[in-house]
């Protein structure tokens, strides 16, 4: 099974993003997957904000997407657009860092205004970045995600189903993905 690098652009530690995002990594574990947790707000501030590609938190995030068969991104949405977190770490990855990789975006937000944003703002970075395959994104409204006082996650029956059709969708291309490359 492929290697998923599941990316947190939340600069939050308590965040509903963040933890959306691990609760849909338990699904792509149960697929088979395996699947490699990173929260960009853990990358040191100094190495994103100071553009240090040698900085060692740069250098290990990098080597994390290049092994990576397929990427899962999720973020808040700010002002219409993904996070400055993400896109600090992203500025500082190679510019085709994404080459051959299937690609999942998702982001979290307050309000269906910001629904687009996936397509308008995140998806083509992630194409510019050489995604081989961006599948169909999926914005979930914050008030669909609840975190119960035991700290487990509560998503809303009819999202959590969305969200599962769209992680399985994921699932599939990645499996489908060594075969296209083999026909190539």
């Amino acid at each position: 099974m492929a290697t998923v690098l599941s990316v947190s652009g939340s600069p939050s530690a308590s965040s509903r993003t963040g933890r959306l995002l691990r609760h849909l990594d338990q699904r792509l574990i149960a697929q088979g997957h395996q699947v490699v947790p990173l929260d960009v707000r853990t990358v040191p501030a100094e190495a994103l904000h100071g553009a240090d590609f040698r900085h060692p938190a740069i250098v290990e995030a990098t080597e994390l997407f290049a092994r990576a068969d397929g990427v899962l991104i999720g973020t808040p949405i700010y002002k219409a657009s993904y996070s400055g977190v993400l896109k600090a770490l992203l500025d500082l990855l190679p510019q085709y860092a994404l080459t051959g990789k299937t690609v999942l975006p998702l982001a979290t937000g307050g309000s269906t205004a910001h629904v687009l944003a996936i397509d308008y703002a995140l998806r083509p970075v992630l194409n510019s970045m050489g995604a081989a395959h961006i599948v169909q994104g999926w914005f979930t409204l914050d008030r669909d995600i609840t975190v119960r006082e035991d700290g487990s996650l509560n998503v809303a029956p009819a999202t959590a189903e969305a969200l599962g059709h769209v992680v399985d969708r994921f699932s599939a291309a990645l499996d489908r993905a060594p075969a296209l490359a083999a026909a190539s």
